[in-house]
């Protein structure tokens, strides 16, 4: 058998628990076939190609996320990333927060109508392309982080818990240049259950 030849490849582009039309009107099914379909099935590709014959094909994608740098960290977090924000995302979201996760947003932020103007405010703001996280420290506070590019919470020992995509591509489409609408209007796709599901068990 020729060593050269690339067998399976590692990764594969998750399916969604959702139909690419499912999202709509505040995600068009054009902007998820792009989004979804071209976008991060690219990194996906990427990521398989970069790693090939590297050590990084026996690690976890998180694993590479916290250990790589440079193009394999860039697509690798991509991958995380994306596949994280269409998770929390659903036609039939839990549309607030509940139990430790709602105590905690009204501890460190005092209400959740606060949250969401500290997280539009903040993804704005923004410069270029990149994330707005909101995170778990290891004394479980929170915090809303802007990263850029593929930026992540893992990195700094924090644990995501939603993730806003302010890569152009995440909204230019159905928003064109209106970055905080396409923010404002993601309120009503955020599934709190799933959120709450990804707060530390302590």
């Amino acid at each position: 058998m020729n060593s050269s030849v690339k067998e399976v490849d590692k990764f594969t582009l998750p399916e969604l628990p959702y139909a690419l039309d499912a999202l709509y009107p505040q995600i068009s099914e054009e902007t998820m076939r792009y989004h979804y379909g071209k976008h991060h099935q690219a990194y996906v590709n990427n990521l398989n190609t970069l790693i090939h014959n590297t050590p990084y094909e026996n690690y976890s994608l998180e694993e590479i996320v916290l250990r790589s740098e440079g193009s394999i960290f860039n697509n690798a977090a991509q991958v995380w990333n994306h596949t994280f924000y269409f998770e929390q995302l659903s036609p039939f979201p839990q549309d607030v927060p509940m139990g430790v996760l709602a105590e905690a947003i009204v501890r460190d932020f005092g209400s959740l109508e606060n949250l969401k103007n500290e997280i539009i405010r903040t993804a704005t703001a923004l410069f270029g392309s990149g994330w707005v996280w909101l995170a778990c420290d290891k004394r479980d506070r929170l915090a809303v982080l802007p990263m850029q590019n593929a930026g992540n919470p893992l990195t700094h020992g924090m644990t995501p818990l939603l993730a806003v995509d302010v890569w152009e591509h995440a909204y230019y489409i159905d928003y064109r240049n209106r970055r905080a609408d396409s923010i404002g209007a993601l309120w009503d796709r955020i599934d709190w259950g799933c959120i709450e599901k990804r707060m530390p068990k302590n």
